[in-house]
């Protein structure tokens, strides 16, 4: 059992999937929050396939063409993900939504956390609440990040500023974003692939 042999539709399909998943993020007239664990444990799992049949498949002849070699490089693909998960930094990841129309939002929040907040630039100190946050934008993919900064956060507190934010962004109406129709495209042209390859396999 070689890596090298996973079929190509088998590669194709998650990454559709998930510029599909990606376009529809961009074409809601909502921003959309999710998790930086969520946002790297898709992406991870999206070119999970190609991973398999690239950089594993090169690897498993040195340690053997059984199905064990393979579960053994699958798992440990999964480790360095769920590691490199766990020891990121706390993130929050904004979709279809530019950084002049976070920012506001974010100061309404940091402002009702801690009355003693400071800024500095695009970073928030708020030091009663031991949190400190920093916006990130991402170009013109109009998604922004905002990151915890500092030493590691207080789990509650940084739940508790997620929270408070998600519920603000709900309020928030943006144009669908000219990424979108973009995304879908591609995603719809992966599955297409991904199902005629299985058709003719």
């Amino acid at each position: 059992m070689t890596l090298d042999r996973l079929p190509l539709w088998a590669a194709c399909l998650p990454l559709g999937l998930y510029f599909v998943l990606l376009g529809m993020a961009h074409v809601r007239r909502v921003p959309l929050a999710i998790s930086g664990a969520w946002d790297q444990t898709l992406l991870a799992a999206a070119v999970a396939g190609f991973v398999a049949a690239g950089p594993l498949a090169v690897v498993q002849p040195a340690i053997g063409t059984t199905p064990w070699s393979a579960m053994l490089l699958v798992a440990l693909f999964v480790l360095v993900v769920a590691v490199g998960t766990v020891v990121a930094r706390p993130r929050l990841v904004i979709y279809n939504i530019t950084l002049e129309q976070l920012r506001p939002l974010v100061a309404d929040v940091v402002s009702g956390l801690d009355a003693a907040a400071r800024w500095a630039g695009g970073t928030a100190a708020l030091p009663t609440r031991r949190l400190e946050i920093r916006i990130d934008g991402h170009g013109p993919t109009r998604a922004v990040s905002i990151v915890a900064g500092g030493d590691r956060p207080p789990a509650e507190e940084w739940s508790e500023f997620c929270g408070r934010l998600r519920r603000g962004l709900g309020g928030v109406r943006v144009r669908t974003s000219p990424w979108g129709g973009g995304f879908l495209a591609i995603g719809g042209l992966l599955l297409a692939v991904a199902g005629w390859l299985a058709a003719v396999s």
